[in-house]
């Protein structure tokens, strides 16, 4: 569901980040809502920004989209991106937001990082990486673009990998680039926790 965009930023006297949704159907208008035509990369589930703003700040010539569910989350995204002019936010379902509201072809990265695991067995249907999430992954993604994802659940990493590796229209990676740290890389990585990586890269249509 779309934000209550009228007053989160306005309140505070800073620019406003996050996207108004005249239509919950129709396909994002990138160009109208960054102002300019640069190579998108889309943080699915982005929390409270950090990650995003980081890499947004790395790389002032992209533009950045935060898809994050929790109001309370997106209001800490919007106050941390106040100041880049290269950020979006969107309070959607991540799911939702690829299928439906990004244009095909029109995303250089996805970031997916520490979903949740949902570990119990009867939960798993939850999970958002699917067969059919990967598709819509790969119906937005430009060609030999790609998504980024990571986890510190064992038995998840190893069905995201099944689902990726059923699907003819990626070529799989081990997805170790030079990243910020996001806020639970940080948690894991102060329990010397293992984080599982993976890079799924676009290399040809699904037939």
């Amino acid at each position: 569901m779309p934000a209550d965009e009228g007053s989160l930023a306005h309140r505070r006297h800073v620019p406003s980040r996050l996207i108004e949704l005249d239509s919950l159907t129709d396909r994002l208008d990138l160009q109208k809502i960054f102002e300019r035509n640069s190579p998108l990369h889309v943080d699915l589930g982005s929390g409270d920004g950090s990650f995003l703003c980081s890499l947004a700040q790395r790389m002032p010539h992209k533009n950045f989209l935060g898809v994050e569910r929790l109001l309370n989350r997106v209001r800490t995204s919007t106050r941390k991106a106040a100041t880049l002019d290269n950020v979006r936010l969107l309070r959607m379902e991540s799911f939702y937001a690829v299928r439906y509201l990004l244009p095909p072809e029109s995303v250089e990265r996805f970031y997916l990082l520490f979903p949740d695991p949902w570990p119990k067995r009867r939960h798993h249907r939850r999970r958002i990486v699917t067969p059919d999430f990967v598709s819509s992954i790969h119906a937005a993604l430009q060609k030999d673009g790609s998504i980024y994802i990571a986890t510190d659940d064992v038995d998840y990493f190893g069905e995201i990998k099944e689902i990726a590796e059923s699907n003819s229209g990626f070529a799989i990676g081990e997805g170790d680039a030079d990243l910020p740290q996001s806020k639970f890389g940080r948690i894991f990585r102060e329990k010397h926790a293992p984080v599982h990586w993976l890079e799924l890269r676009k290399i040809s249509p699904v037939k």
